[in-house]
Protein backbone atom coordinates (compact mmCIF):
# COMPACT_ATOMS: atom_id res chain seq x y z
CA UNK A 1 0.00 0.00 0.00
CA UNK A 2 1.37 3.40 -1.00
CA UNK A 3 -0.24 6.45 0.57
CA UNK A 4 0.42 10.04 1.49
CA UNK A 5 -1.14 9.51 4.94
CA UNK A 6 0.89 9.52 8.13
CA UNK A 7 2.54 6.21 9.14
CA UNK A 8 0.15 5.67 12.07
CA UNK A 9 -2.93 6.14 9.89
CA UNK A 10 -1.48 3.99 7.12
CA UNK A 11 -0.64 1.18 9.57
CA UNK A 12 -4.16 1.22 10.97
CA UNK A 13 -5.77 0.97 7.53
CA UNK A 14 -3.33 -1.78 6.52
CA UNK A 15 -4.21 -3.88 9.54
CA UNK A 16 -7.92 -3.40 8.83
CA UNK A 17 -7.54 -4.91 5.34
CA UNK A 18 -5.24 -7.72 6.50
CA UNK A 19 -1.97 -6.26 5.18
CA UNK A 20 0.85 -7.26 7.52
CA UNK A 21 4.45 -6.08 7.35
CA UNK A 22 6.81 -3.20 8.01
CA UNK A 23 5.84 0.40 7.31
CA UNK A 24 8.22 2.59 5.32
CA UNK A 25 8.16 6.14 6.63
CA UNK A 26 11.29 7.56 5.04
CA UNK A 27 11.51 10.75 3.04
CA UNK A 28 13.11 9.25 -0.08
CA UNK A 29 12.33 5.96 -1.84
CA UNK A 30 15.61 4.00 -2.24
CA UNK A 31 16.74 3.13 -5.76
CA UNK A 32 17.18 -0.50 -4.75
CA UNK A 33 14.18 -1.94 -2.94
CA UNK A 34 12.26 -5.22 -2.99
CA UNK A 35 8.49 -5.73 -2.49
CA UNK A 36 9.24 -7.97 0.50
CA UNK A 37 11.06 -5.17 2.35
CA UNK A 38 7.92 -3.21 3.25
CA UNK A 39 4.17 -3.81 3.15
CA UNK A 40 3.18 -0.15 3.49
CA UNK A 41 4.77 3.05 2.18
CA UNK A 42 3.45 6.03 4.13
CA UNK A 43 3.94 9.76 3.78
CA UNK A 44 4.60 9.44 0.06
CA UNK A 45 4.45 12.30 -2.40
CA UNK A 46 2.89 11.77 -5.86
CA UNK A 47 6.32 11.43 -7.48
CA UNK A 48 7.28 8.78 -4.91
CA UNK A 49 4.73 6.37 -6.38
CA UNK A 50 6.36 6.71 -9.78
CA UNK A 51 9.82 6.25 -8.22
CA UNK A 52 8.66 3.13 -6.37
CA UNK A 53 7.27 1.54 -9.52
CA UNK A 54 10.54 2.18 -11.35
CA UNK A 55 12.56 0.79 -8.41
CA UNK A 56 10.59 -2.46 -8.45
CA UNK A 57 10.98 -2.69 -12.23
CA UNK A 58 14.72 -2.12 -11.96
CA UNK A 59 14.84 -5.09 -9.59
CA UNK A 60 13.35 -7.26 -12.33
CA UNK A 61 9.73 -7.35 -11.18
CA UNK A 62 6.54 -7.02 -13.22
CA UNK A 63 4.66 -4.22 -11.46
CA UNK A 64 0.94 -3.64 -11.12
CA UNK A 65 -0.31 -0.28 -9.86
CA UNK A 66 -3.85 0.55 -8.79
CA UNK A 67 -4.92 4.13 -8.23
CA UNK A 68 -7.74 6.64 -8.60
CA UNK A 69 -6.35 10.16 -8.54
CA UNK A 70 -4.63 12.47 -11.00
CA UNK A 71 -1.45 12.21 -8.92
CA UNK A 72 -1.42 8.44 -9.58
CA UNK A 73 -1.33 8.89 -13.36
CA UNK A 74 2.50 8.81 -13.81
CA UNK A 75 2.80 5.60 -11.80
CA UNK A 76 -0.18 4.05 -13.59
CA UNK A 77 1.43 4.82 -16.94
CA UNK A 78 4.85 3.50 -15.87
CA UNK A 79 3.60 0.20 -14.44
CA UNK A 80 3.20 -2.77 -16.77
CA UNK A 81 -0.23 -3.30 -15.27
CA UNK A 82 -1.89 0.06 -14.56
CA UNK A 83 -5.37 -0.23 -13.07
CA UNK A 84 -7.83 2.60 -12.43
CA UNK A 85 -10.80 1.92 -10.16
CA UNK A 86 -14.32 2.72 -11.27
CA UNK A 87 -14.42 6.04 -9.38
CA UNK A 88 -11.08 7.30 -10.74
CA UNK A 89 -10.54 10.67 -12.30
CA UNK A 90 -10.46 10.92 -16.08
CA UNK A 91 -6.69 11.51 -15.99
CA UNK A 92 -6.11 8.29 -14.04
CA UNK A 93 -8.39 6.31 -16.38
CA UNK A 94 -6.53 7.64 -19.41
CA UNK A 95 -3.15 6.65 -17.95
CA UNK A 96 -4.21 3.15 -16.88
CA UNK A 97 -4.21 0.08 -19.06
CA UNK A 98 -7.30 -1.33 -17.35
CA UNK A 99 -10.31 0.53 -15.95
CA UNK A 100 -12.55 -1.33 -13.52
CA UNK A 101 -16.24 -0.86 -14.27
CA UNK A 102 -17.61 -2.04 -10.93
CA UNK A 103 -16.91 -0.87 -7.36
CA UNK A 104 -14.27 -2.77 -5.40
CA UNK A 105 -11.04 -4.49 -6.34
CA UNK A 106 -12.24 -7.99 -7.19
CA UNK A 107 -12.00 -7.14 -10.89
CA UNK A 108 -8.20 -7.05 -10.55
CA UNK A 109 -8.04 -10.75 -9.67
CA UNK A 110 -10.29 -11.62 -12.59
CA UNK A 111 -8.23 -9.48 -14.98
CA UNK A 112 -5.00 -11.18 -13.93
CA UNK A 113 -6.56 -14.63 -14.25
CA UNK A 114 -8.02 -13.94 -17.69
CA UNK A 115 -4.75 -12.43 -18.87
CA UNK A 116 -2.80 -15.51 -17.85
CA UNK A 117 -5.39 -17.79 -19.47
CA UNK A 118 -5.04 -15.83 -22.73
CA UNK A 119 -1.25 -16.07 -22.47
CA UNK A 120 -1.39 -19.85 -22.15
CA UNK A 121 -3.63 -20.12 -25.21
CA UNK A 122 -1.30 -17.91 -27.25
CA UNK A 123 1.67 -19.92 -26.00
CA UNK A 124 0.01 -23.16 -27.16
CA UNK A 125 -0.74 -21.66 -30.58
CA UNK A 126 2.80 -20.32 -30.96
CA UNK A 127 4.49 -23.56 -29.93
CA UNK A 128 2.24 -25.58 -32.24
CA UNK A 129 2.97 -23.21 -35.14
CA UNK A 130 6.75 -23.44 -34.63
CA UNK A 131 6.54 -27.20 -34.44
CA UNK A 132 4.53 -27.46 -37.67
CA UNK A 133 6.87 -25.11 -39.54
CA UNK A 134 9.89 -27.16 -38.50
CA UNK A 135 8.27 -30.37 -39.75
CA UNK A 136 6.32 -29.37 -42.85
CA UNK A 137 8.89 -28.29 -45.44
CA UNK A 138 11.54 -30.95 -44.65
CA UNK A 139 8.83 -33.62 -44.63
CA UNK A 140 7.56 -32.69 -48.09
CA UNK A 141 11.12 -32.52 -49.38
CA UNK A 142 12.05 -35.91 -47.96
CA UNK A 143 8.83 -37.37 -49.37
CA UNK A 144 9.67 -36.02 -52.82
CA UNK A 145 13.18 -37.46 -52.60
CA UNK A 146 11.98 -40.83 -51.31
CA UNK A 147 9.12 -41.42 -53.77
CA UNK A 148 10.09 -39.23 -56.69
CA UNK A 149 6.65 -37.58 -56.55
CA UNK A 150 4.85 -34.90 -54.54
CA UNK A 151 3.36 -36.63 -51.51
CA UNK A 152 0.42 -34.21 -51.33
CA UNK A 153 -1.84 -33.08 -54.16
CA UNK A 154 -3.31 -29.55 -54.18
CA UNK A 155 -6.69 -31.00 -53.12
CA UNK A 156 -5.11 -32.83 -50.17
CA UNK A 157 -3.28 -29.65 -49.15
CA UNK A 158 -6.61 -27.79 -49.05
CA UNK A 159 -8.22 -30.54 -46.96
CA UNK A 160 -5.25 -30.54 -44.58
CA UNK A 161 -5.36 -26.75 -44.18
CA UNK A 162 -9.12 -26.66 -43.54
CA UNK A 163 -9.08 -29.41 -40.93
CA UNK A 164 -6.05 -27.90 -39.23
CA UNK A 165 -7.64 -24.45 -39.10
CA UNK A 166 -10.75 -25.75 -37.36
CA UNK A 167 -8.62 -27.14 -34.53
CA UNK A 168 -6.46 -24.01 -34.37
CA UNK A 169 -9.48 -21.71 -34.09
CA UNK A 170 -11.16 -23.92 -31.49
CA UNK A 171 -8.05 -23.64 -29.29
CA UNK A 172 -9.18 -20.12 -28.33
CA UNK A 173 -11.94 -21.80 -26.29
CA UNK A 174 -9.77 -24.47 -24.70
CA UNK A 175 -9.65 -25.10 -20.96
CA UNK A 176 -6.28 -23.97 -19.62
CA UNK A 177 -4.76 -23.54 -16.19
CA UNK A 178 -3.30 -20.05 -15.58
CA UNK A 179 0.25 -20.00 -14.29
CA UNK A 180 0.78 -19.06 -10.62
CA UNK A 181 3.40 -16.44 -11.58
CA UNK A 182 3.46 -13.52 -14.03
CA UNK A 183 4.21 -14.68 -17.57
CA UNK A 184 7.17 -13.50 -19.65
CA UNK A 185 7.89 -14.43 -23.24
CA UNK A 186 11.05 -16.56 -23.44
CA UNK A 187 11.38 -16.57 -27.22
CA UNK A 188 14.71 -18.38 -27.26
CA UNK A 189 13.54 -21.25 -25.08
CA UNK A 190 10.19 -21.42 -26.87
CA UNK A 191 11.88 -21.61 -30.27
CA UNK A 192 14.34 -24.25 -29.09
CA UNK A 193 11.54 -26.35 -27.67
CA UNK A 194 9.53 -26.04 -30.89
CA UNK A 195 12.54 -27.04 -33.03
CA UNK A 196 13.36 -30.09 -30.92
CA UNK A 197 9.76 -31.32 -30.74
CA UNK A 198 9.33 -30.56 -34.44
CA UNK A 199 12.38 -32.66 -35.25
CA UNK A 200 10.87 -35.54 -33.27
CA UNK A 201 7.59 -35.14 -35.17
CA UNK A 202 9.47 -35.07 -38.48
CA UNK A 203 11.18 -38.33 -37.57
CA UNK A 204 7.81 -39.93 -36.82
CA UNK A 205 6.21 -38.76 -40.08
CA UNK A 206 9.18 -39.85 -42.18
CA UNK A 207 9.10 -43.26 -40.51
CA UNK A 208 5.44 -43.71 -41.47
CA UNK A 209 6.24 -42.57 -45.00
CA UNK A 210 9.13 -45.04 -45.27
CA UNK A 211 6.98 -47.93 -44.03
CA UNK A 212 4.32 -47.15 -46.63
CA UNK A 213 6.87 -46.85 -49.43
CA UNK A 214 9.50 -49.48 -48.61
CA UNK A 215 7.55 -52.07 -46.65
CA UNK A 216 3.96 -51.88 -47.88
CA UNK A 217 4.93 -50.85 -51.43
CA UNK A 218 1.93 -48.57 -51.77
CA UNK A 219 1.38 -46.77 -55.10
CA UNK A 220 2.00 -43.03 -55.10
CA UNK A 221 -1.74 -42.17 -55.07
CA UNK A 222 -2.23 -44.26 -51.93
CA UNK A 223 0.95 -42.81 -50.43
CA UNK A 224 -0.54 -39.36 -50.83
CA UNK A 225 -3.66 -40.42 -48.93
CA UNK A 226 -1.44 -42.03 -46.27
CA UNK A 227 0.42 -38.74 -45.92
CA UNK A 228 -2.78 -36.76 -45.40
CA UNK A 229 -4.20 -39.13 -42.79
CA UNK A 230 -0.84 -39.25 -41.03
CA UNK A 231 -0.64 -35.43 -40.91
CA UNK A 232 -4.16 -35.24 -39.45
CA UNK A 233 -3.68 -37.84 -36.70
CA UNK A 234 -0.17 -36.66 -35.80
CA UNK A 235 -1.44 -33.06 -35.78
CA UNK A 236 -4.09 -34.01 -33.26
CA UNK A 237 -1.47 -35.74 -31.13
CA UNK A 238 0.74 -32.64 -31.26
CA UNK A 239 -2.05 -30.32 -30.20
CA UNK A 240 -2.99 -32.37 -27.14
CA UNK A 241 0.66 -32.54 -26.11
CA UNK A 242 1.46 -28.83 -26.43
CA UNK A 243 -1.80 -27.56 -24.89
CA UNK A 244 -0.59 -28.67 -21.45
CA UNK A 245 2.56 -27.60 -19.58
CA UNK A 246 2.10 -30.76 -17.54
CA UNK A 247 1.25 -34.21 -18.88
CA UNK A 248 -1.29 -34.29 -21.71
CA UNK A 249 -3.91 -36.04 -19.57
CA UNK A 250 -3.78 -33.40 -16.80
CA UNK A 251 -6.85 -31.46 -17.98
CA UNK A 252 -9.85 -31.94 -20.22
CA UNK A 253 -10.18 -29.97 -23.46
CA UNK A 254 -13.17 -27.72 -23.98
CA UNK A 255 -16.25 -29.17 -25.62
CA UNK A 256 -15.60 -27.17 -28.79
CA UNK A 257 -12.02 -28.47 -29.05
CA UNK A 258 -13.20 -32.04 -28.47
CA UNK A 259 -15.92 -31.64 -31.09
CA UNK A 260 -13.46 -30.27 -33.69
CA UNK A 261 -11.09 -33.14 -32.98
CA UNK A 262 -13.88 -35.67 -33.46
CA UNK A 263 -14.88 -34.05 -36.75
CA UNK A 264 -11.29 -34.06 -38.05
CA UNK A 265 -10.64 -37.64 -36.95
CA UNK A 266 -13.91 -38.80 -38.50
CA UNK A 267 -14.06 -36.76 -41.70
CA UNK A 268 -10.58 -37.36 -43.14
CA UNK A 269 -10.42 -41.13 -42.44
CA UNK A 270 -13.94 -41.47 -43.90
CA UNK A 271 -12.82 -39.74 -47.10
CA UNK A 272 -9.77 -42.00 -47.17
CA UNK A 273 -11.77 -45.21 -46.71
CA UNK A 274 -14.33 -44.32 -49.37
CA UNK A 275 -11.77 -42.87 -51.77
CA UNK A 276 -13.55 -39.51 -51.94
CA UNK A 277 -11.29 -36.75 -53.34
CA UNK A 278 -8.31 -39.09 -52.88
CA UNK A 279 -7.18 -42.66 -53.50
CA UNK A 280 -8.70 -45.16 -51.05
CA UNK A 281 -6.65 -46.33 -48.08
CA UNK A 282 -7.34 -49.72 -46.43
CA UNK A 283 -9.03 -49.66 -43.02
CA UNK A 284 -6.25 -51.68 -41.29
CA UNK A 285 -3.67 -49.09 -42.32
CA UNK A 286 -5.84 -46.25 -40.99
CA UNK A 287 -6.39 -48.13 -37.73
CA UNK A 288 -2.65 -48.67 -37.50
CA UNK A 289 -2.04 -44.95 -37.96
CA UNK A 290 -4.39 -44.18 -35.08
CA UNK A 291 -2.53 -46.64 -32.88
CA UNK A 292 0.98 -45.41 -33.63
CA UNK A 293 -0.22 -41.79 -33.31
CA UNK A 294 -1.38 -42.55 -29.77
CA UNK A 295 2.04 -44.03 -28.96
CA UNK A 296 3.67 -41.01 -30.59
CA UNK A 297 1.58 -38.64 -28.43
CA UNK A 298 2.68 -40.22 -25.15
CA UNK A 299 6.30 -40.39 -26.32
CA UNK A 300 6.27 -36.75 -27.41
CA UNK A 301 4.71 -35.86 -24.07
CA UNK A 302 7.73 -37.40 -22.37
CA UNK A 303 10.05 -35.38 -24.59
CA UNK A 304 8.09 -32.23 -23.71
CA UNK A 305 8.35 -32.96 -19.99
CA UNK A 306 12.14 -33.31 -20.22
CA UNK A 307 12.43 -30.07 -22.21
CA UNK A 308 10.24 -28.14 -19.77
CA UNK A 309 12.45 -29.36 -16.94
CA UNK A 310 15.46 -27.68 -18.55
CA UNK A 311 13.80 -24.67 -20.21
CA UNK A 312 11.94 -21.76 -18.62
CA UNK A 313 8.52 -21.82 -20.29
CA UNK A 314 5.49 -21.18 -18.03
Amino acid sequence: MVTGDAPETAATVARAVGLEGKVFAGRTIPDRIEPEDFAVFAGCLPEDKFTLVKAFQSAGHIVGMCGDGANDAPALRQAQFGIAVSTSTDVAKSAAGIVLTEPGLSGIVNAVTQGRIAFQRILTYTLRSILHKVRQVPYLGIGLFMTGHAILTPMLVVISMITGDFLAMSSTTDNVIPSPRPNIWKIGDLTLMGIMMGAFDLLFCVLILWIGHAKLHLPIETMQTLTLVNLVVSGQAIYYVVRERRHLWSSRPSKIVAACSMIDLTLVPSLAVTGTLMAPLPVPIIAGLFGVAAIFAFTLDGVKTVLLHHLTID
